[in-house]
């Protein structure tokens, strides 16, 4: 595995206001490919990439193409951000964290990269999507563990499916075995964290997860 690290961070274009998640998250102990844009921000927070790949379309000053830049075409079949967790793969890594490539004007793209989530998880990975106030989740047949987090908002949504059927505990509404629908009452939106400790625990379906810190 490159670098024997264990795990892979993609650095997309949606703008970072600031270096708070590289704290959290730190650059250093992941393999970082820099897709498009996203080694401006690299630049500007001294993180120095493993890997660039990208069109470069949404890059202020596009870099030169060296061994660890891809430049890819504009016209193509995948999303830069797509791109570079296929190399992430093909590099061997299995787990992924995605920072800037939430927010920004492109909700499209945002879109797209729940997809990318989702491709993560139908290959065997596993996906987060990092930023400074909000985490997303793709669940499927598995739990998710929160811990410090009192106060957090925590939102549950079926995804790529009709329903799924959650528990939850530590937070203000528990669940118990309860089907959450695609077009229903909404009923996983904007519970809240009351315990040191909160679980999420999906027991069939897939369940968009989304936690606010404000």
């Amino acid at each position: 595995m490159a670098a024997e690290k264990q795990e892979c961070m993609i650095i997309g274009a949606s703008p970072i206001k600031s270096g708070r998640i590289f704290q959290e998250f730190d650059p250093k102990r992941y393999f970082v490919i820099c897709a498009d844009a996203g080694y401006e921000t690299a630049q500007r927070y001294h993180i120095v990439p493993d890997m660039i790949v990208g069109d470069f379309d949404s890059a202020a000053h596009p870099p030169k193409e060296t061994e660890k830049c891809i430049v890819l075409p504009v016209e193509k079949d995948v999303t830069d951000t797509m791109y570079a967790v296929l190399k992430g793969f093909a590099e061997g890594f299995q787990s992924f964290v995605l920072v800037g490539c939430l927010g920004g004007e492109r909700f499209d793209h945002s879109l797209a990269n729940l997809e990318v989530l989702q491709y993560i998880q139908n290959h065997g990975g596993r996906g987060l999507l990092a930023e400074e106030r909000t985490k997303v989740f793709l669940l499927r047949d598995e739990r998710l563990r929160l811990t410090d987090c009192v106060g957090a908002t925590v939102s549950v949504f079926p995804y790529n499916g009709k329903t799924c059927n959650v528990s939850y505990s530590g937070l203000q509404y528990p669940l118990d075995h309860d089907t959450l629908t695609c077009g229903g009452l909404l009923m996983g939106v904007s519970n809240s964290v009351t315990e040191e400790t909160a679980e999420i625990r999906v027991h069939s379906g897939t369940a968009l997860t989304v936690v606010y810190r404000a």
